[in-house]
C-alpha cells in the first residue's frame, strides 16, 4: 500500500534535488539489488532504466509492457526511501488520454517521479508532430500535478537519439513542453557543451543530460547550470560488459583475475543489502 504522505514528501524531495548548488547525479538501477547498492553509495535519487530492466527479461529496449514497467518501477520504488523516477519511453500510448492513464498509474506505484518522451516508436516517423507532443506533455502534466502528489514530469525531446540533429528544433519542443507543464527537461543524445548551453539558456526548467562518453564532465556542467545528470543503462550495461570480461577470461586463458573486481562487488552489497 502506496503511503501517499511519504510518497508527496519524496517528490516535493526530488523536486527540490533540481535547484541545488551542483547537478544532482542520477544513477539508474535496473533491478531491487543495484537499487540498494546505489543508494548505499550516497546517492539522493534513482531513476528507472528502460534498456536495462529489458536487459533483465532478456530483450531489447522497447519490448517491455506498460504493466511490466510500472511494476518494475513500483518494486524499485519500495526497495529504497531514495526518491525514484521512472522511465516509462513513451507512456505507452499515442494519443494525450492514454499518456495521462499511464500517469495516473505511475501516482499509484508510489513514484517521485517519470518521464515522458516524444519517441513515437515507428521507424518510418520517429518523432511525434511538435503540436501533439506538446498535447501529450500538457496530459500527463495534468495527470501528475492533479493530486496530492506533485509527481515531477521529465519531458523528454528524443530527436538526437534518432538522427534528427535539430537544436533549433529540439529548444522548441522543450520550450512547449515547459509551457505545457513539465518540471524538468531532457534532450538525451546532446553531447557539445554549446549545444547543452544553449539549451540551458533558452528555458526556464531544470535541465538533465545524459551521460555520455562524449558528454562534458560533471564540473564543466555544473559551470554552466545543468541541474541533473543521469546514466541511462549505462551502469547496467557496464555490469553486464564485467560478465562478458570474467566469462571470457574463463574460456579463453582458463584464469580467475575477475575475483578482483567480484570481490569489491561483494564487500559493498554487505552494507547496502542490511549486513
Amino acid at each position: 500500500m502506496v503511503d501517499h504522505a511519504e510518497q508527496a514528501e519524496r517528490a516535493r524531495r526530488f523536486l527540490e534535488l533540481h535547484h541545488g548548488e551542483r547537478p544532482l547525479l542520477l544513477p539508474n538501477p535496473w533491478d531491487q539489488g543495484s537499487a540498494r547498492l546505489l543508494a548505499s553509495l550516497g546517492f539522493q535519487a534513482l531513476a528507472t532504466t528502460s534498456s536495462g530492466h529489458a536487459a533483465t527479461l532478456g530483450r531489447l529496449d522497447g519490448s517491455v509492457t506498460r504493466e511490466e514497467a510500472l511494476a518494475h518501477a513500483e518494486l524499485i520504488a519500495a526497495t529504497t526511501e531514495l526518491p525514484v523516477s521512472a522511465d516509462l519511453e513513451n507512456c505507452f500510448a499515442h494519443e494525450p488520454e492514454g499518456v495521462a492513464d499511464t500517469l495516473r498509474l505511475a501516482l499509484r506505484a508510489g513514484l517521485a517521479g517519470c518521464s515522458v518522451e516524444d519517441y513515437s516508436g515507428r521507424a518510418d516517423d520517429p518523432i511525434y508532430d511538435a503540436g501533439l507532443a506538446a498535447e501529450r506533455v500538457a496530459a500527463a502534466a495534468e495527470a501528475a500535478h492533479g493530486g496530492p502528489v506533485h509527481l515531477v514530469l521529465t519531458a523528454r525531446a528524443e530527436n538526437y537519439l534518432h538522427g534528427r540533429e535539430d537544436l533549433a528544433d529540439t529548444i522548441a519542443r522543450l520550450q512547449a513542453f515547459q509551457e505545457a507543464g513539465a518540471d524538468a527537461l531532457y534532450a538525451p543524445g546532446l553531447s557539445r557543451l554549446e549545444d547543452i548551453r544553449q539549451v540551458v539558456t533558452s528555458v526556464d526548467r531544470p535541465v538533465n543530460v545524459l551521460a555520455l562518453p562524449t558528454a562534458p564532465s560533471i564540473q564543466e556542467l555544473a559551470a554552466i547550470g545543468v541541474a541533473r545528470v543521469s546514466v541511462g543503462g549505462a551502469f547496467a550495461f557496464a555490469a553486464l560488459g564485467a560478465v562478458v570480461e570474467a566469462a571470457r577470461e574463463l574460456q579463453d586463458q582458463g584464469t580467475y583475475s575477475f575475483w578482483k573486481r567480484a570481490a569489491t562487488g561483494r564487500k559493498a552489497v554487505g552494507p547496502a543489502f542490511g549486513a
